[in-house]
């Protein structure tokens, strides 16, 4: 069992050395990181005004 693992990590060492060891791979990374980002940001801001957006959307259907 335990070397089964250790082959998995050594197999998930090897795949990233490779991507970061070439160029494409490091830009994918940098896009990965700023999408995630990016996810964040839209996330946390819905968060937080999810509520008043909400009233205002209530507040169009009920002038409708």
């Amino acid at each position: 069992m335990y070397s089964a693992v250790l082959k998995k990590v050594r197999g998930l060492k090897e795949m990233l050395e490779r991507l970061f060891s070439r160029g494409r791979g490091q830009g994918l990374v940098e896009y990965a990181l700023i999408i995630a980002l990016v996810a964040i940001v839209v996330i946390g801001t819905l968060i937080l005004l999810g509520p008043q957006i909400a009233s205002i959307f209530k507040n169009i259907s009920n002038n409708l």
